[in-house]
């Protein structure tokens, strides 16, 4: 892996590398034109804590757009809907996830892949850039968990 920066989430140091660029949904995106392979970003897992289950909505194969919802996600800590972080063609999803989601909290940046798309990805942000982008939803995050708190 690459050189890492790391973000604060509170007393909770998370790292990124930078061998790859981030979407605004909170996933990394790494490789070419051709091909690139999209993860969830360490910032994610630790908001979701403990993934248990992941469902695709959609099949490998198809064309889609940004921010069309491709499934879902469970965890400890949320349930969310997933949608593409760029727009492209999704070429293959990591079939092991299905039957175990949870090397999603073990390997995020590795074995915990989620799928892969031909595309652009002019969309995506540099890692110095997501790091920015995360100061801001961090405090957004944390007012939202506080809420929920109270």
């Amino acid at each position: 892996m690459s050189v890492q920066l790391v973000f604060m989430m509170g007393d909770f140091e998370v790292r990124f590398p930078t061998d790859r660029r981030y979407a605004k949904n909170h996933m990394w995106g790494q490789g070419d034109d051709r091909v690139r392979r999209f993860g969830f970003s360490a910032y994610a897992v630790r908001l979701l804590q403990d993934v248990y289950f992941l469902d695709w909505t959609i099949d490998g194969d198809t064309d889609l757009v940004a921010h069309h919802n491709i499934g879902s996600i469970e965890s400890s800590k949320a349930e969310s809907e997933l949608y593409a972080p760029i727009s492209g063609r999704l070429t293959k999803l990591n079939e092991l996830l299905l039957s175990d989601p949870a090397m999603i909290n073990v390997d995020n940046y590795g074995q915990g892949w989620l799928f892969e798309m031909v595309g652009t990805g002019d969309e995506l942000m540099a890692p110095e850039r997501y790091i920015e982008h995360l100061e801001s939803a961090w405090q957004v995050a944390q007012r939202t968990i506080k809420g929920q708190l109270g």
